[in-house]
């Protein structure tokens, strides 16, 4: 399935209307179905769904290594009747993982406790106890530069070939303590997009040390939370973050930098370890 799409559309403006091809992102829903299990569903960008299972299953704590996801398989597979729009049939994908027993044994475990609990609705979160959760792995204690910041959200359009394309996803962005830009990934949603990155940085066996996160969105929560769990000590942000995103950042030993923009940028946690 194409993750870009085009249609005719009318542009209006001072000049005359025109009608002309716009590219669009497409976004379908995407099951991620442990050992049989349906697990969760998301709507996100179909490209990178390898990356993205990896990524989903490392940040939510699912697996705990790599090598914990044994295989992943793709499956279109078409909606009902009863969803289809505008009389098109819609598709969705189904990522079948398979896991370690210790792993599905875990998730098994944490689906039977949450049973029954009333729902908060975070990521197929469902109770509230579980919505916010402490980061149980050490961040690298990178230390960085104002300009590697600077250069990293300089670099990162040329790599977003879907938003060049159609202006409606996110990016997240690996970069070198120098602010080099190593692997982008993009989807629709932020944290999808953030979620591609963390697998595609396990596939590449990246050291945490080497670097950190910069993202073309707020920093939520979960952004800080998913770039902690990965290990990586700064996260770069072009927009704000929101207080319990600081608070766990902190808590974290994660730098957290928001408006990051030209040579300009805001270090919420930890400003001694950006120069």
């Amino acid at each position: 399935m194409a993750p870009l799409i085009h249609r005719v559309v009318r542009r209006l403006g001072t000049e005359a209307a025109r009608d002309e091809s716009a590219g669009l992102a497409e976004e379908v829903p995407v099951a991620l179905v442990y050992n049989g299990i349906s697990h969760a569903v998301m709507l996100a960008s179909p490209q990178d769904l390898e990356d993205f299972a990896l990524g989903f299953s490392l940040s939510e704590g699912i697996i705990d290594r790599a090598d914990d996801l044994l295989d992943c398989e793709t499956t279109p597979s078409d909606l009902s009747v009863s969803e289809s729009l505008a009389g098109v049939p819609e598709q969705g994908i189904s990522l079948e993982l398979k896991v370690t027993l210790r792993c599905f044994m875990r998730l098994k475990e944490r689906r039977r406790t949450l049973a029954g609990r009333t729902g908060c609705g975070l990521c197929g979160t469902e109770s509230l106890a579980e919505a916010i959760r402490p980061v149980r792995r050490e961040v690298a204690p990178v230390v960085v530069a104002t300009a590697a910041l600077a250069r990293a959200m300089a670099e990162m359009p040329a790599h977003q070939t879907l938003s060049q394309a159609t202006g409606a996803t996110h990016a997240a962005a690996w970069c070198g303590l120098d602010g080099a830009v190593r692997l982008v990934r993009e989807d629709v949603g932020r944290h999808n997009a953030l979620d591609k990155l963390i697998g595609a940085m396990a596939l590449a066996e990246v050291d945490p040390a080497d670097g950190f996160i910069a993202v073309t969105s707020r920093a939520s929560y979960e952004m800080v939370y998913k770039t902690a769990s990965a290990g990586v000590g700064l996260l770069a942000a072009v927009s704000a973050p929101t207080g319990l995103a600081v608070r766990t950042a902190e808590s974290a030993g994660l730098v957290l930098a928001g408006f990051v923009r030209g040579d300009r940028a805001t270090v919420y946690t930890h400003p001694e370890r950006v120069r």
